[in-house]
């Protein structure tokens, strides 16, 4: 069992500049993930002169190390977040996520990357009949304000999608897709540089002074650089600039979150389990994400324990993936695990991204576990935003206090995992 991703072992890694940073550059993105890597192509078909650090390897942190999803709705209920803001925002929200899907597919198809993105749907799975109950009350509004083409699956249905009989229900969200994460972070990053990016990879930002305005100097370890404006696209980083940060590192929760991938099954019987190769989620508190790949892997993901993502807790999360693996698929108790991996959620108060401008640094981040499409979107949004488009950001104006008692290190994660261990049992 491999304790590293699966799409960036899959993937070649690609290759930074190795050449001095330049003087100065319109724009730095900070972050060389899906948001930063989108931004800057954006930002280079527009004419600027971008500069990409990031300070480990391209694509290689929450872009390279989530579970393969690109999936359309909302992180939470719509229901819940129409109640807390109203019809029309709640709606313009769930159609960003629909143009988020969009926008992977159409850069995917106008750069040629060959990442095996596919539209086949999600599939969020009931896991007890109460909670059947919750998707059949909020489907028709779901329908009427913000998807006309999502659709309830009866629990008399629900194995014809998967064979498994612990599911009570499901609610398909037709426009959802997956891909090849590693190979489509690679030709992102190609496609970049192409038009005229420059990428410095493991070249960690140690500080940022503010000149004027939004122009900044950034401060590497390989040097310095003069940017006519910043875009902070870091996610839940842990590396560099702390109090550069501190504003973000305050109402983002890092929280770990973990995959395991099996060795290749026998096509016929993983047809037999998942005859639709939908991505899938599952509607416990502490909820489990799978899908498969085009060679019949099967690929397997969830909360499995609070902690962060080191190689001992990824090694233990793996454990209890295979055993939650088991419980819901008892036909592969004998396969092999090849790969088991961990990464960082940048996880929000209310689980909605957040993107704007603070003290002279635009950023976009905390995707709250739902960001593989939505952070490519934003990327876009921000260049447009950085150009003058104030209203190319879907999610400004959205308030994001500072979460109480909160300053960096997520000292609480035991106390909030036994807090959803027991609701998990409950709910």
């Amino acid at each position: 069992m491999k304790l590293e991703s699966f799409w960036t072992d899959t993937t070649p890694a690609f290759e930074g500049r190795k050449d001095a940073l330049p003087a100065k550059a319109d724009v730095v993105v900070v972050g060389g993930g899906f948001t930063g890597l989108s931004a800057a192509r954006a930002l280079a078909l527009r004419g600027a002169s971008v500069v990409v650090v990031d300070a480990g390897s391209v694509a290689a942190e929450a872009s390279g190390r989530n579970g393969g999803h690109v999936n359309n709705g909302l992180a939470v209920d719509y229901a819940t977040v129409a109640a807390r803001v109203g019809t029309e925002r709640a709606a313009a929200w769930y159609r960003a996520y629909d143009n988020a899907v969009d926008t992977v597919e159409r850069i995917v198809r106008d750069e040629a990357i060959q990442c095996d993105f596919r539209r086949g749907g999600k599939l969020k799975l009931a896991s007890k009949p109460a909670h059947y109950d919750a998707l059949v009350m909020g489907f028709e509004r779901l329908r009427r304000e913000a998807d006309a083409q999502v659709e309830l699956v009866a629990p008399e249905r629900i194995m014809n999608e998967v064979g498994c009989d612990r599911f009570a229900g499901g609610l398909l969200f037709k426009k959802s897709a997956q891909m090849h994460m590693g190979q489509f972070g690679h030709g992102l990053a190609e496609a970049a540089a192409k038009r005229g990016a420059q990428i410095y990879d493991h070249t960690q930002v140690q500080r940022l002074q503010r000149l004027n305005g939004h122009a900044h100097r950034v401060h590497t370890e390989r040097g310095s650089i003069d940017a006519s404006q910043v875009l902070l696209a870091t996610g839940a980083t842990r590396l560099g600039a702390y109090s550069s940060f501190s504003f973000w590192r305050r109402r983002i929760v890092p929280i770990g979150s973990f995959i395991i991938v099996t060795e290749p099954l026998d096509a016929n019987a993983l047809t037999s389990l998942l005859p639709k190769r939908r991505t899938y989620t599952t509607t416990d508190t502490l909820h489990n994400y799978f899908r498969t790949t085009p060679d019949n892997r099967l690929v397997f993901g969830g909360r499995a324990r609070f902690a962060l993502s080191s190689p001992r807790s990824d090694a233990k999360s793996g454990h209890v993936l295979r055993e939650q693996l088991v419980a819901m698929f008892p036909q592969l108790r004998d396969v092999r695990i090849d790969y088991c991996w961990g990464g960082i959620v940048d996880m929000t108060q209310d689980r909605l991204p957040h993107a704007g401008e603070k003290d002279g640094l635009f950023y976009s981040m905390g995707y709250s576990g739902h960001g593989t499409q939505m952070s490519v979107h934003m990327g876009e949004c921000m260049a447009r935003v950085l150009a003058g488009d104030l209203g190319a950001n879907p999610w400004r104006n959205n308030p994001w206090p500072a979460i109480p008692g909160h300053f960096g290190p997520p000292w609480f994660l035991p106390a909030v995992g036994l807090y959803y261990q027991v609701k998990n049992k409950f709910a």
